[in-house]
């Protein structure tokens, strides 16, 4: 499958995406995994977009775009792979939509995923991450906390809040969407592959992307 999952920070995105790649070897492609691991590694990439993610603002197109283009040449992504978290403006889905055309890659479909505001706000302010770049485990302090507070189950780093998931920062992020990444529903409903999914479990959502693909 080739798809492009929309939906504000929190709508589970990540987590739909991952219960997607087990169904037929797809890989999931997540711009924000990316950079985060870029700004842990101190990288000059990292080093760039460190601020603007700080604030919850986009990071700019002209260091997305070259990292997309490299990994979508990837051997692993073959067999298919979801996009999660881009595009995020009309620019960028302009800019895909050439890239794809380029390497001969078709969409089969983009579902935007609906949650309410207070339900993406309380999981965000109450997630946590693991530090170790390499591992970037996520955990929630009511529905899946650490077996050991403060320590991935996985790896054994310190988990964190991190400094874009504070209610502050949470709230311009979801601004930030509604003005910049909503618009990109009309965008792709013109395409005529747009699909929208409303819930707030991932366990309905991804039942619903497979209905939808007769799988």
């Amino acid at each position: 499958m080739k798809i492009i999952l929309l939906g504000a920070p929190g709508a589970g995105k990540g987590t739909v995406a991952k219960r997607l790649t087990a169904l037929d070897g797809s890989v999931q492609i997540s711009t924000g995994d990316i950079l985060r691991g870029a700004v842990q590694a101190g990288t000059e990439l990292g080093k760039e977009a460190k601020g603007f993610m700080d604030r919850g603002d986009l990071v700019p197109d002209s260091l997305i775009m070259g990292i997309m283009e490299g990994r979508l040449q990837e051997d692993d992504c073959k067999s298919g792979f979801l996009l999660d978290g881009f595009p995020r403006t009309i620019p960028q889905a302009e800019a895909l939509k050439a890239l794809l055309a380029k390497l001969s890659i078709k969409l089969d479909m983009v579902v935007d995923i609906q949650v309410p505001r207070d339900v993406i706000l309380d999981r965000l302010c109450t997630r946590r991450t693991c530090e170790n770049s390499q591992c970037q485990a996520i955990y929630n302090v009511k529905s899946m906390p650490t077996k050991v507070e403060g320590i991935c189950d996985k790896c054994g780093s310190k988990t964190i809040q991190r400094a874009d998931e504070t209610e502050a920062a949470i709230s311009h992020r979801l601004d930030t969407y509604n003005e910049k990444t909503a618009p990109l529903v009309g965008f792709y409903s013109t395409e005529g592959i747009m699909k929208t999914v409303t819930g707030t479990s991932s366990d309905a959502v991804v039942e619903a992307i497979k209905s939808e693909l007769g799988m």
